[in-house]
This record gives structure tokens, sequence and C-alpha cells, in this order.
């Protein structure tokens, strides 16, 4: 139990959500903050001019004086982006929790929920990349790297699509790969329309009820969540839009909500999830029960911030519409 309860802990550190964090701006966002369209500054292809200085999303005023060339990166959401925009090969040190790509595998670990300060100070790096979903969490460890002299720049916690997309494009500035970066969302823009338009097609929405941690605990996504209106771009409707942020439910409450479908996200840690979910005693006659349409989707895909929330979405799609999106 205490194993399951930090497995849970952990998935929502890293999903930046924790019970009470959550801001009313957010569980406000309307449907449209998922399109694909966004008003963000176009950063443009020309690259980076050091010394570089911006404002992080703490506010904070960093100067890197040249191309980082020795990275840390302290979310695994920030080491997905640094690789995606191709400049995994300055990434000397990552967190426990890195598992993407492949390569990090090989490359030195600095902690997780606690930063292993001495250990970031000793790979000497002239960029560190925390999260603005821990970073209050972290403050003393961050400032002990700043006042070393070390450059840290708060990557800001997205909310929704253009938040990511913002992401991606600082952190493509930040490395002096703007380009690729600018062609990364470009790529999720375009795939995120396209899936769009095809939901739209939808006549008959089902109901959908995620399951984000295993029995006894279980806990699901409510209004104001990223998941929420990952949910609504595939014209889906949430089992569970009168919760908002994400909330314990107890499988009285579930059973009541009669979902056509469960998605849970937690098979990466836990054997069998949909077996379990379908022998589950007094769930027969649950619509996704008796029909069998649970589905087990990767966590990663769906709560890490960066270009794999568009196959995220692909794979929710596909498991709550397999007719629709089965053949992609």
């Amino acid at each position: 139990m205490k194993r399951l309860s930090n497995y849970i802990f952990i998935l929502l550190m890293t999903i930046g959500l924790l019970v009470g964090c959550a801001s009313n701006e957010n569980s406000s966002q309307p449907e449209e903050s998922m399109s694909d369209t966004t008003t963000e500054e176009t950063q443009g292809q020309e690259g980076t001019t050091y010394p570089l200085t911006v404002e992080d999303s703490a506010g904070n005023e960093v100067v890197l004086e040249e191309d980082p060339e020795r990275i840390v990166s302290l979310i695994p959401s920030n080491t997905e982006i640094v690789f995606a925009v191709d400049a995994g090969e300055q990434v000397v040190g990552v967190s426990d929790h890195d598992n993407y790509p492949e390569q990090v595998k090989e490359i030195d670990r600095v902690g997780g929920m606690q930063i292993n300060t001495e250990k970031v100070l000793s790979l000497k790096p002239d960029l560190v990349l925390a999260h603005g979903s821990s970073a209050h969490n972290s403050q003393a460890a961050l400032d002990q790297i700043s006042n070393a002299g070390i450059p840290v720049y708060v990557v800001k916690n997205a909310s929704d699509f253009k938040g990511v997309y913002e992401t991606i494009h600082s952190v493509g500035k930040l490395v002096n790969e703007q380009e690729k970066a600018d062609s990364i969302v470009t790529g999720m823009k375009d795939k995120l329309k396209g899936i769009k338009e095809k939901a739209s097609e939808i006549k008959d929405p089902k109901s959908v009820f995620v399951e984000v941690s295993p029995a006894p605990e279980i806990y699901t996504t409510g209004t104001g969540t990223f998941m929420h209106h990952m949910l609504q771009a595939i014209n889906a409707e949430n089992a569970a839009a009168n919760q908002e942020g994400w909330v314990k439910m107890n499988e009285e409450a579930i059973i009541n909500l009669q979902p056509d479908v469960i998605i849970t996200t937690y098979g990466y840690y836990t054997e069998k999830p949909v077996e379990k979910v379908l022998s589950r005693e007094g769930w027969e006659e649950v619509p996704a029960n008796e029909k069998k349409q649970v589905y087990d989707v990767h966590s990663d895909l769906v709560t890490r911030a960066g270009p794999r929330l568009i196959e995220g979405i692909e794979r929710l799609a596909e498991a709550v519409y397999p007719e629709t999106f089965g053949d992609e």
C-alpha cells in the first residue's frame, strides 16, 4: 500500500496538479483552450543570440552567456522536449523518473521529488531546467543551484495545448533550436486539427471515466484538467465532469456515473489493470464493464506536457472510438 501511495503521489506531481494546487483560472478554462490555433508570439526561425536574457514562468530573470552545452533536466516533460528539439546530446542529468527517450537510461540521475543538489553541481551544468509544477516544493535546492552561478529556468506548467506550444518554443529558444521547435509545434497543431475534425463527425458521444490510479484509492480527472480537455478534443464526455481537478472517488459514486468507457492510465506499474477493472464485484451493470469497453493508455502519453501528448490523444481516440480512429 505504501508503494502504491508513492506511485500516486509521483503521478500527481508529474502532472503538476496536486490536490489544492489547481487554480480557479484552470478550472474555468473554456474548451477552445484545446484549439489548434493559438495566439502565442511566433518565435520565428532565426537563431538565438547570446548572451540571452529571458524571464521564466516564475518571473525570474535568467541569463545564458552562450549556447548551453551541459543541461540538467529536473522533470521528464522537460527532458522529452529537449530531446525532441535535437538538443539531447547536451543533457548530462535527468530526474529519477525519466524513461524516454531510450538514451536517458544512460544519463546520470539527480533525484526525484527531492533534488540531489550535490549531484547537480558536480555535473557542472550551464543550464538547469526546472518546472512550474514542482519548483515551489524545491525552492531551497533551486536557490542553492542558482547561487552557485548556474542558470535555472523554470518551465511553464502548461494546462492546455497552447501552454505546451509555448513551453516547446521557450526551450527551443534557450538551446538555439527554434526552427526545430517551430516544426514540432506546427506538426502538433496539424495533427490535433485532424483529430478534432474527425471527432466532430461523431453523432453519439460516449461517456468516459478515467482512472489515474487503481483501487482502493481511485483518482479521476474532473474539469480544469488537461485530461478533461483531451476528452473534449475527441468529442467524448467526461463522466466525472461534475468534479473539479484531480479527485478521489469511491466505487459506489463511480458506478452511479454509468460510463460507457473506462480508461486506466496505470498499467505501467499495475499488472493486468483492465482485467482488474472488469472483475470488480458490483460493476457488472456498468456499461463499460458489461460491454468490455475498458482500456489502458500509458500515463506518460497523457500527462507529460510535451510533443508526445498528440500520441496520447490518438491512443485515447482509438480506445474510445475504435470504429472512427481504429484504422489510424
